[in-house]
C-alpha cells in the first residue's frame, strides 16, 4: 500500500486527497491506481518496444491495436474513476492508443521500405525486359494532322472554337437564316430547353468568329469536331471532323483558289493527282464548286473506290458570299475571299482504303492496330 501511494502522490497527487475522503471507497481507489498504473506501464513498453520482423511488427499491432487490445479493458475501468480524474484517466487511454498507432505506422513504413530494397536488391538487371504494347495514332488525327501541316506550309494558321456553338454564327453569320431551307442538310443537335446554342454542325462558325474578331488579311484553317442529325451508316456518321479553310485579302479571286486546292491535292495524294471542279451551291460562298480529284487507286481507270468514274470529290469550296462578309463586319467592296472544307473521315477513308466510317469510332483495337505503322 506505501508504494503506491507513493506512485499516486508522484504520478496523480489528486488521489492523495481522495484518499483521506469517507465517501470514496479505498478498494474503489486501489483498482483505479492499479488501471493507471498499468497504463503508464503500457505507454512506456509502446514506446520502447523494437519489433524486427514481419511477424513482431504483427505481434504488436495485435497486443495493442487488435481486435483484443490490452488497451480496451483499461476503458471499462473509466467508470470507476472519481469524476475528479476521469479527464486524466481518458487522456491517459488517448496517449495509449496514440502511441500505439504511430509506432505500428513507424514501424509498417520501414519494414515496407526494406521490402523495397530487398526486392530491388534481387532484380536481375540483365533480364530481358517484358514487351509493351504501343499505341498508335487514329486514323482521323493522322489524316488531319497531314491536311493542316499542308496548309501551315503555305501560310494557313490553325484557329480552334468551341464545338456548343450560338445559332448566330452556325447558321445566320453565314448566311442561313432561320427559314433557309439549307438548315435541312445541316440539321444539328440542340442543347435542352433551348434554341439559341446548338452543336456546330460545321466549322464555318469559327471562320464566323474570326471574321468579327480580326481585320483583313485573314488566312485560316479551321479543324474540329462538328454533329449532324444523320442515320448513322456505312458512309455517314452523327459526329465526325471537318477542315475547313478561310482566305480573305484586297483581290482574292477564284483563281487563287483553284491553285491552292490543286497544291493541296498533290501534296496530300501525290503529284500526279488532276482536279476538276464542278458547279455547286452553299448558301454561304458564290459561286460555289464541288471539287473531284483523279482517283488515286486506279488512277482514272474507274474502281470501286471512284464507283467506276475516274474522280473522287473531296471538299466543297467557293467565293466568299459578300452578305457573308457584310454580316461579319467586312466591307465586299474592299475585300474579297475563298472558303473550302472538307470531312476528315472522307479524306481517311480513301487514303487507308476504309469501307465503314462506324469502324472510326467503335474504339476496336484490332481496327486501331491496322495504323501502328503508319505513325
Amino acid at each position: 500500500m506505501a508504494s503506491k501511494k507513493a506512485y499516486l502522490q508522484d504520478k496523480l497527487p489528486n488521489f492523495a486527497r481522495l484518499l483521506n475522503l469517507e465517501s470514496v471507497k479505498k478498494a474503489q481507489i486501489l483498482t483505479v491506481m492499479s488501471a493507471f498504473a498499468q497504463l503508464e506501464e503500457l505507454i512506456a513498453e509502446i514506446e520502447t518496444a523494437q519489433p524486427q520482423t514481419e511477424e513482431a511488427i504483427e505481434q504488436f499491432r495485435m497486443r495493442f491495436l487488435g481486435s483484443n487490445n490490452v488497451i480496451k479493458p483499461l476503458m471499462g475501468e473509466i467508470r470507476n474513476v472519481p469524476n475528479e480524474q476521469k479527464k486524466d484517466f481518458g487522456q491517459l487511454i488517448n496517449k495509449a492508443k496514440t502511441a500505439a498507432e504511430e509506432k505500428f505506422a513507424a514501424l509498417a513504413e520501414v519494414l515496407a521500405v526494406a521490402a523495397e530494397k530487398s526486392q530491388l536488391g534481387n532484380l536481375d538487371l540483365s533480364a530481358p525486359g517484358e514487351p509493351v504494347d504501343l499505341g498508335s495514332r487514329h486514323p482521323v488525327a493522322l489524316t488531319m494532322n497531314r491536311i493542316v501541316k499542308i496548309f501551315e506550309r503555305i501560310g494557313f494558321v490553325v484557329a480552334e472554337e468551341r464545338e456548343i456553338e450560338d445559332d448566330w454564327h452556325n447558321f445566320t453569320a453565314m448566311n442561313t437564316p432561320e427559314d433557309h431551307p439549307a438548315r435541312d442538310m445541316q440539321d444539328t443537335y440542340y442543347l435542352k430547353d433551348t434554341t439559341k446554342y446548338v452543336l456546330r454542325s460545321q466549322t464555318s462558325s469559327v471562320q464566323a468568329r474570326v471574321m468579327t474578331t480580326q481585320k483583313p488579311p485573314i488566312r485560316i484553317i479551321a479543324p474540329g469536331r462538328v454533329y449532324r442529325n444523320e442515320t448513322v451508316s456505312a458512309r455517314s456518321h452523327c459526329q465526325f471532323h471537318q477542315v475547313e479553310g478561310l482566305y480573305i485579302d484586297k483581290g482574292v479571286s477564284f483563281a487563287d483558289m483553284k491553285q491552292t486546292l490543286y497544291y493541296f491535292a498533290r501534296e496530300m495524294y501525290g503529284p500526279d493527282t488532276k482536279i476538276r471542279l464542278r458547279p455547286s451551291f452553299f448558301p454561304f460562298t458564290e459561286p460555289s464548286a464541288e471539287m473531284d480529284v483523279s482517283c488515286f487507286i486506279c488512277h482514272g481507270e474507274g474502281c470501286r473506290i471512284c464507283k467506276h468514274s475516274g474522280w473522287v470529290e473531296i471538299l466543297g469550296c467557293g467565293m466568299v458570299d459578300p452578305q457573308v462578309l457584310i454580316n461579319c463586319g467586312i466591307d465586299p467592296e474592299v475585300y474579297s475571299g475563298y472558303a473550302f472544307g472538307m470531312g476528315i473521315e472522307r479524306q481517311a477513308m480513301m487514303r487507308y482504303t476504309i469501307t465503314d466510317i462506324r469502324l472510326m469510332f467503335e474504339n476496336d483495337t484490332r481496327f486501331l492496330k491496322q495504323f501502328a505503322s503508319v505513325i
